[in-house]
């Protein structure tokens, strides 16, 4: 019940896929979205995809678990895995210093798997553990978290499932994009 999946029945026969990663693919090809058509800039799409797989466990299941959920605090595995996210937001930093995105000028579905898990730590909003990694240091990383949110597409895909925050952002269920406009928590009657 934890991996994502996806059915897709547009053609004469189903197509299964699952994981994140896997999906991002497949959606690219399918629509020619988001992935680069030139060898050298779709290998580095790939190579900063494959990249976010590898290491948001260390974010994710590593940090995130000892940091903030673990029923005790141990010192070891905190600063373990702390130097390994601050590893990994430096090498973003880098990447970042030198390109709008991490491909270049060109958004991609490495921006798109990347930004959900690094975005969110580099503005404080995971795990509450921004100031104890300091992600303000992180200027490039900021920049390109800024950027991305400001999308308008990226703006609504946080709204969907959100059950949290201002009333306005939440859109419980999508199912027609008129629903952004119509059936977010602030337009809908309170349950009785």
């Amino acid at each position: 019940s934890k991996i994502p999946a996806l059915m897709d029945r547009s053609g004469p026969e189903p197509i299964r896929v699952f994981e994140s990663g896997s999906i991002l693919f497949y959606l690219a090809e399918k629509f020619g979205a988001f992935l680069p058509k030139d060898i050298k800039t779709r290998t580095e799409a790939m190579s900063w995809l494959f990249w976010q797989m590898g290491s948001a466990p260390y974010l994710g299941g590593g940090f995130g678990h000892f940091y903030a959920y673990a029923p005790f605090k141990i010192e070891y595995a905190i600063d373990r895995f702390a130097m390994e996210v601050k590893r990994q937001l430096d090498v973003l930093d880098r990447r970042l210093a030198d390109n709008e995105y991490l491909v270049g000028k060109e958004y991609t579905i490495a921006d798109i798997a990347v930004w959900p898990w690094y975005g969110a730590l580099a503005k404080g909003l995971v795990y509450g553990a921004g100031e104890f990694l300091s992600v303000q240091d992180y200027k490039n990383v900021q920049r390109w978290t800024d950027l991305i949110a400001q999308r308008p597409a990226v703006k609504r895909g946080r709204m969907v499932n959100r059950v949290s925050g201002d009333p306005a952002s939440q859109l419980h269920e999508r199912h027609d994009a008129s629903d952004f406009e119509t059936k977010t928590q602030d337009k809908l009657a309170p349950a009785t």
